[in-house]
């Protein structure tokens, strides 16, 4: 099998001194690649530096609603400077998005906005942050007539609240959340969405799966997330993982014969 995980924070110091043993381990369980998010600026170049520096890693760049309060509308400048140039390995802008839990939503707003219109305009994917707040995001998107790709990282909420999301042309990202029983109704939306809609993804170090202290979360976890996920669809993962790679080819704009090609 060949699996991509589409969101992983692998800059994070969590990963200093063993991301040549952590990918080594992936690559044995069928780990491809990866994609590093960026979250705020000062983190843009470590972001970057990561991806280049292993085979098979790609990057974005964006601002994330948490650090939202750090920025002014400089970064926003040099955010676009940056994706203009379509730099070597970046496929995406984000992280960026809306949370209800952490900050505040008046503030974040304008933020998820401009990138949303910086990737309409530069016709480049979303990665996109959305915790309690599927149907702003909906309205956000379906308000602006978004015809692009966007990844819904993280997705934990409704069948109803996904399938809005992926007519909109999103695809919604399955990680460490499907692997806990007790998450029924994010499991149950998983299972009855289209597989075409679905990518794989750790979030790591962050959302462990069940048996994975929290924080340890690591890339060589996404063969279990897909475990799981066979599991609660009817399938096997030798199945479903060519589709999954397909997936995430076209949410990142890759060839169907090469990643990044």
């Amino acid at each position: 099998m060949q699996l991509i995980d589409a969101h992983c924070h692998f800059d994070f110091p969590q990963f200093d001194g063993r991301r040549d043993s952590e990918l080594e381990q992936g690559r044995s369980r069928g780990l491809r690649g990866l994609v590093i998010p960026g979250v705020r600026r000062p983190d843009w170049g470590r972001v970057r530096d990561t991806a280049l520096a292993h085979e098979g890693l790609f990057y974005c760049l964006g601002i994330h609603p948490w650090f939202v309060d750090e920025h002014s509308e400089a970064d926003l400048t040099e955010l676009r400077r940056l994706l203009e140039a379509r730099p070597d390995r970046c496929v995406a802008i984000g992280e960026c998005g809306l949370d209800r839990i952490r900050g505040r939503l008046e503030a974040q707003w304008p933020w998820f906005e401009a990138q949303v219109a910086l990737a309409d305009e530069l016709n480049m994917p979303l990665v996109i942050h959305s915790v309690k707040t599927h149907d702003e995001v909906h309205n956000l998107l379906n308000r602006r007539q978004w015809d692009g790709r966007a990844l819904l990282h993280g997705f934990s909420g409704s069948f109803q609240q996904a399938s809005k999301l992926v007519d909109l042309g999103c695809f919604i990202g399955v990680g460490g959340v499907i692997t806990h029983p007790r998450a029924r109704k994010t499991r149950d939306a998983i299972a009855r969405l289209p597989l075409e809609a679905l990518v794989l993804e750790t979030d790591a170090p962050d959302m462990a799966p069940k048996g994975v202290q929290q924080g340890q979360n690591a890339p060589r976890y996404l063969p279990d997330i897909l475990d799981v996920l066979a599991e609660i669809r009817g399938g096997t993962p030798e199945q479903l993982a060519p589709v999954l790679l397909d997936n995430v080819s076209r949410l990142y704009g890759w060839s169907g014969a090469g990643i990044g090609e």
